[in-house]
Formats: C-alpha cells, sequence, structure tokens
C-alpha cells in the first residue's frame, strides 16, 4: 500500500484541540477523508475517520446517540448507557476505517503529520491558498469536474455537521498514549479485533 496524496485543510486556532482535517489518497484510486489532526498531551496525532455511536429507546426502537437524555422521536427519557474501552474510558464514537497493525499506523500517521507541518509552512507565505478537501474531482490528473449546486449545498451541510459532532464529542476519548501501547483495534499478533460495535438496547415489552 503507497499513500500518494495528502490534502490537509487547516482549521482555525481558536478550537480547543482540533487542528486540521485531512483526506488521503492510497495507490493513486481510493480516498479516505474526515481524518482528524489533533494537539494531544504528547503532540499532535492523526485520529481516524468516525461515527457517533447509538443506543435505541426502549419505548419506540428509534436510535439515539450515546450521549443523548432524551429520544428524537418519542421525547422519552433515555437511561444512561455508557460504553468503554478496554482501558475504562467512556467511548461515544466507534472508529469507520482505521489501520490494523502498528506499522501501517505509524507509516500512515508520520506521512500524514509531514505534510501537516509543510501545510503549516505554507500558511505563512503571503500566496497562500487554503486547499478545498472536500472539492470533487475525477481524474484529478486529466483536470476538474464542475460540481453542481445541488453538490455544493450538500458538501457544506455535511462539513457543518462534522464540525459539530467533534465539538459535541469528548475530545478526551482522541487522547493516545503511543509509547508502549498497541491500537486498540488490533491484538498483539497484528490480527484485527471485532471492535465494539454501536450499542443497541434489547427490545423490552413494557407494560
Amino acid at each position: 500500500m503507497e499513500i500518494t496524496e495528502v490534502r490537509i485543510k487547516l482549521v482555525d486556532l481558536s478550537s480547543d484541540k482540533l487542528r486540521a482535517f485531512c483526506s488521503i489518497t492510497i495507490d493513486d484510486c481510493f480516498v479516505i477523508r474526515d481524518l482528524k489532526i489533533i494537539d494531544g498531551t504528547k503532540g499532535a496525532f492523526v485520529a481516524m475517520p468516525s461515527r457517533k455511536m447509538t443506543a435505541k429507546c426502549r419505548r419506540c426502537n428509534c436510535k439515539n446517540y450515546m450521549r443523548a437524555k432524551f429520544c428524537n422521536d418519542c421525547g422519552g427519557k433515555l437511561p444512561v448507557v455508557r460504553s468503554e474501552d478496554d482501558d475504562g474510558r467512556g467511548k461515544s464514537h466507534a472508529d469507520i476505517a482505521h489501520p490494523i497493525n502498528s506499522e501501517c499506523r505509524e507509516r500512515l500517521q508520520s506521512q500524514v503529520l509531514d505534510e501537516y507541518h509543510a501545510e503549516l509552512d505554507r500558511e505563512g507565505e503571503t500566496t497562500y491558498e487554503p486547499d478545498d478537501i472536500d472539492d470533487e474531482t475525477t481524474e484529478r490528473s486529466s483536470g476538474k469536474e464542475e460540481p453542481s449546486a445541488s453538490t455544493e449545498t450538500g458538501k457544506a451541510e455535511y462539513e457543518e455537521d462534522d464540525e459539530e459532532e467533534y465539538e459535541e464529542g469528548d475530545e478526551e476519548e482522541y487522547e493516545e498514549d503511543d509509547e508502549d501501547e498497541e491500537d486498540e483495534n488490533y491484538d498483539d499478533d497484528g490480527e484485527e479485533d471485532d471492535g465494539e460495535e454501536a450499542v443497541e438496547e434489547d427490545d423490552e415489552d413494557e407494560d
């Protein structure tokens, strides 16, 4: 596997820990978006794309985000459902895509952070123009395809929702201890764990 392109979109430094959004292209043919560069206690690190975990309302069976106090559908009060990782820390997000061994993880993070620091250097130039990583393209080598108005609207809504999701999430769960610790997504043998799926409450009949 070869990471053939890394694109960085810096964010306002007023953000507490989020420093940039990122997309990577693998072997010139597969794009992964929505990686995040976060300023942790031991320096910047790369967080993989993730989704909010959900739990079902016992009354109407509607799925709600783990931190929700009331159901979005019926308005009923939701019980406290807590999902924990191997270290006992609360989790509200689950990775959508992730490396399955330490070598891949370190190589990906190193290449992304190198491009991030290069982007910071370019930001200081008078001719600097930020990269719009949400630009939809086809066959980048042969030219760009102009996105439609509906696509532009969808991209704007997606970006707004994505930033809101990060702000609402527990930032501490993105903190990572990279020293002498294997990634939670794979075991010591380098084989991928099943991972923790979104918690769903079993349906119960309440009279």
